[in-house]
């Protein structure tokens, strides 16, 4: 999975998500994508496993781009544990995602393809999302 090799600090606020996303909203490298519609915190298991999908959908031809990075330690109490003894231990990685935000990019597939493989990992994926296609 993916997670950050070190942080400023151990642990951090929730935070808010509001808003649009400013930076990451147009495809970069590839010639399609996947575009998140509404906001959301997405694990590294859920990026990994719509990174599986593409990889192995793909077979071995084309390039994968993954445009976020999970660098957002969420935290959880033990379980049975009483009110009042602090703030938790660091749990999983997240990557806060606003909507409009691009997820992954490919290069070098079919447009059939492309939008198959990412469309499934479309479903891996806790809120919607829509496939970016090339203008022509």
């Amino acid at each position: 999975m993916l997670s950050p090799k070190r942080t400023k600090y151990r642990k951090y606020h929730r935070g808010r998500m509001k808003g649009k996303s400013l930076r990451g909203s147009k495809m970069v490298y590839g010639g399609f994508a996947l575009q998140i519609t509404e906001p959301c915190w997405i694990t590294s298991r859920q990026i990994e496993a719509g990174r599986r999908v593409l990889t192995r959908f793909v077979r071995r031809g084309g390039k994968l781009w993954i445009r976020v990075f999970p660098d957002k330690p969420v935290t959880m109490r033990a379980a049975g544990s009483r009110m009042g003894s602090g703030k938790g231990a660091p749990s999983y990685w997240v990557a806060v995602v606003k909507p409009g935000r691009i997820i992954y990019e490919m290069k070098g597939v079919s447009e059939k393809i492309a939008t198959r493989a990412l469309k499934i990992a479309g479903y891996k994926m806790p809120v919607k999302t829509k496939v970016l296609k090339p203008l022509l």
